[in-house]
């Protein structure tokens, strides 16, 4: 019983059968002296009625008339006084409604007669100080039967009030029990789950949010499918260009003057193993929000200029002709400059794969509005405008282009796009004037430059 009263289903059932016990005792305090006062006036319209009615029939001056009367109106309970010229014809009434009856006044009062609280209605007759006064027991018993109601009303309303509370319980727990059965149905690993949009809203904005994430969760892992089938894609080809080197080593195939140029495309190799594993830990450690990051006054231009220095010697002499444009002003803003260097490089590192001999490849600075920008264009083939809507999604790129022209793992955009949010920065792909790709990272500066 603890246990159902647990749910909402039981507390709803609850709560609907307390109100209604609580609305009806509430209606029975109401209604209890509505009632009685109700009876009471009820009683003393009668009797000032039948006061009225014995008046003019006591008139009559045959005794057995006046007997019949009275006789008729004592199996009705209600007793009979006459006042002859100001006496009453047997005692028991209050002394003042004699005296009020007897001078012609009348009477429509309650009072005590032999110990008891009756009505008390009086009519004069004609004549002198006479009159005829009818009595009547006050109404007694109502606020025991209206009370004996209640309990009738007490379980009527308490059956109504669970049944309505099962009926209410069933529509309000049934979308809650559905969304419970689809959360533990995506838990388990079922993307195709779906739930019913149906009234009321509250429940309709539920299964939304869980049909939004059921198809949320199924994009996303379709997307590390890709990334893993990339991914591994990319370690197994250096790992058997450096396996067939060592096995043609091993196996005396490569004479001595072959076993350095061997050696070297090993160590290319595993270079590239190397910065494939470095780029998935941080891109891992990025999106567990624990890169650790020293903030600390940049000049972008002078970053910039070394970064141009160290490309334009890797680049020649069959690269990408590298050029930098940068303002001979500082542009200082507070950022990590190991980080950003990182995000140079990888966007460099990008160009430099695909980007012709002799094509330009430029590292451009400037002071915005918003802050400092950083600009890497080039001369290559360049972006569609459905590769930019994606360019910095894991892999997108790379699945899109595997078979066309030379890719790398998928990694570098995202990883820039990554490390630029996590130094508070902005970074964007477009159309380069030069034909290729641009990239432009926006980082914020408290001080204009």
């Amino acid at each position: 019983m603890r246990r159902f009263f647990a749910t909402l289903a039981g507390r709803t059932v609850l709560v609907t059968a307390a109100t209604a016990v609580v609305a009806v005792i509430i209606t029975a305090m109401v209604a209890l002296p509505i009632a009685v006062r109700s009876a009471n006036s009820a009683a003393r319209a009668d009797l000032a009625e039948k006061a009225a009615v014995a008046v003019e029939l006591l008139t009559s001056e045959r005794a057995v008339v006046r007997e019949r009367i009275v006789s008729r109106l004592r199996a009705d309970g209600i007793d009979v006084y006459l006042v002859r010229r100001g006496v009453v014809d047997r005692p028991g009434l209050p002394e003042r409604v004699v005296t009020q009856v007897a001078s012609g006044a009348v009477v429509d009062t309650r009072g005590i007669v032999d110990g008891q609280v009756v009505l008390i209605a009086g009519r004069p007759l004609r004549g002198v100080d006479s009159g005829v006064v009818l009595t009547r027991e006050v109404v007694s018993g109502t606020a025991a039967r209206v009370l004996g109601g209640v309990w009738v009303a007490l379980l009527a309303g308490l059956l109504g009030g669970v049944g309505a509370g099962a009926l209410l319980a069933h529509f309000i727990a049934r979308p809650l029990r559905q969304a419970a059965l689809a959360a533990g149905r995506l838990s388990a690993g079922d993307r195709s789950v779906r739930l019913a949009v149906r009234p009321p809203a509250e429940a309709a904005e539920l299964a939304v949010a869980l049909n939004e994430l059921g198809a949320a969760l199924q994009i996303s892992e379709g997307r590390e499918r890709e990334f893993l089938l990339s991914v591994s894609h990319e370690l197994r080809t250096p790992l058997a260009t450096i396996r067939g080197y060592a096995e043609a080593l091993a196996d005396g195939v490569v004479t001595d003057d072959g076993a350095a140029k061997a050696g070297a495309t090993m160590v290319a190799e595993a270079d590239r193993l190397d910065r494939l594993i470095s780029d998935l830990l941080v891109l891992s450690r990025l999106e567990a929000a624990d890169l650790p990051v020293d903030i600390v006054a940049v000049d972008l231009a002078e970053l910039v200029r070394s970064a141009g220095e160290a490309w334009a010697a890797r680049c020649t002499p069959d690269g990408p002709r590298v050029s930098v444009q940068a303002p001979e002003v500082p542009v200082v803003v507070d950022t990590d400059p190991g980080r950003i260097r990182q995000v140079l490089d990888g966007l460099c590192e990008n160009a430099l794969r695909i980007v012709p001999a002799g094509a330009p490849l430029v590292l451009a600075v400037r002071a915005d509005e918003r802050g400092g920008v950083l600009e890497v264009r080039d001369g290559g083939p360049g972006l569609t405008d459905e590769d930019l809507a994606v360019a910095f999604q894991r892999g997108a790129l790379q699945q899109r282009y595997r078979h066309v022209r030379k890719t790398g793992s998928g990694l570098g955009l995202a990883l820039a796009a990554r490390l630029v949010a996590r130094l508070g920065g902005t970074i964007e792909a477009g159309h380069a004037p030069e034909g290729g790709a641009r990239f432009t990272t926006t980082l914020p500066y408290t001080t204009r430059t």
